[in-house]
């Protein structure tokens, strides 16, 4: 008895498998856009607080109150001397810029895997899978880059920026537009490599 019920639960697993490889092809571009957009934006909200002292502790801190020696400290300190909504401090415009990146990203990705491997759900082909991942983060980075650029400015101890709207009309007027896009091709150098090898493993 234990037998077959095994083989039934193995049989059952494997429909399962099968409908999951062929849900990509049933599902549009839109439902593509929309999940990825809110997974997006679920994931920079939850980490958060956690980007804001990774900002913190990659920059030069001329202050005492702002040198940190772990996550907990740096998260202790900030709510402490700087109230307790300064960790989320610029997340509205991570919002603003992961839902459009993220479902450009996801609906981009689902798209080009099957355009470029020829097949309805682009499964078991690893190179289409690697370029699709190319051209899907240099869309997504292209919307973040100005998104994270506002946003660490105001991460910063003591930044002169007083809100989201302020910070990119001040970085446009005195910098120009090229710097929301100067760390573009160092994001992409980096995202670029490691989204290719992890859609390419993963799938």
């Amino acid at each position: 008895m234990d037998v077959v019920f095994t083989q039934k639960v193995n049989v059952v697993l494997k429909e399962e498998e099968i409908d999951y490889e062929s849900l990509p092809s049933s599902y549009s571009l839109s439902a593509h856009m929309l999940s990825g957009a809110l997974a997006g934006i679920c994931e920079h909200c939850v980490m958060f607080p956690v980007d804001s002292v990774k900002t913190r502790m990659q920059s030069i801190m001329p202050n005492e109150k702002a040198t940190y020696h772990s996550v907990r400290d740096a998260l202790y300190r900030m709510v402490r001397y700087e109230g307790f909504h300064r960790p989320f401090r610029g997340m509205s415009v991570m919002v603003a810029g992961a839902g459009p990146a993220h479902a450009m990203y996801f609906s981009c990705y689902e798209k080009m895997k099957r355009v470029l491997s020829g097949t309805e759900t682009g499964a078991g082909h690893p190179l289409a899978q690697g370029a699709a991942g190319v051209m899907s983060t240099l869309l997504h980075d292209a919307v973040m880059n100005p998104a994270e650029v506002v946003k660490q400015r105001l991460q910063m101890y003591k930044s002169p920026y007083s809100g989201v709207i302020k910070c990119f009309i001040g970085v446009w007027r005195n910098e120009g537009i090229r710097a929301f896009y100067r760390s573009y091709t160092t994001q992409l150098t980096k995202n670029i490599s490691f989204q290719s090898i992890h859609l390419m493993t993963y799938e």
